[in-house]
């Protein structure tokens, strides 16, 4: 819902004071593309760009392309692939795309970051440095990341955890007796 890729059946989506509920499908995506970030379980680079083709395509589609290309190289050496920019996204590690797609989803410095699963096609190793870049990331750009994921473990601390389960979200991490009682 917070993606704006369905409407909600009750109550309303608002995200920086704008209600999403009567926006039409053009409003929509443009709303979507300069207010949200998205990054997914398989980063869903397309394999013919380069990877700082791939960071800037939605800061071009957005028409905002003033700075576009120094934006997306500093986004790129921020995440550790300043090496790797000119490469076609597949020729890069799976943890390198991983890396792109967020700061894809950081190039137009959006309201939220949305991460699906964002660990969820990495090795253990690799997943813990994505969750590490994502914090580092939240932090450097005062920015806000909600993530959806099965693996609560590799995220440690964090302000703020909704579990759900069964269809019913608890607020913080859903004790152990209770996944027996429900």
């Amino acid at each position: 819902m917070i993606g704006l890729l369905d409407k909600p059946t009750n109550g309303k989506i608002t995200i920086d004071g704008i209600s999403t509920s009567n926006l039409n499908d053009n409003q929509i995506s443009s709303f979507r593309n300069s207010k949200l970030g998205f990054i997914f379980q398989f980063s869903n680079l397309l394999s013919d760009l380069s990877v700082l083709e791939n960071v800037m395509l939605p800061i071009q589609i957005a028409g905002n392309t003033d700075v576009v290309e120094k934006d997306a190289i500093d986004l790129l050496k921020s995440v550790g692939l300043e090496d790797q920019i000119h490469k076609r996204a597949n020729k890069i590690s799976g943890g390198q795309a991983q890396r792109a797609a967020i700061a894809r989803g950081l190039i137009n410095k959006p309201s939220i970051v949305l991460a699906d699963e964002p660990t969820g096609n990495l090795d253990s190793v690799t997943s813990s440095n994505i969750v590490q870049l994502m914090k580092s990331m939240a932090k450097k750009f005062n920015q806000t990341f909600i993530v959806v994921t099965h693996d609560r473990e590799h995220f440690g601390d964090v302000d703020k955890v909704i579990t759900i389960k069964d269809g019913r979200a608890f607020e913080g991490d859903l004790p152990s007796e209770m996944e027996v009682m429900i």
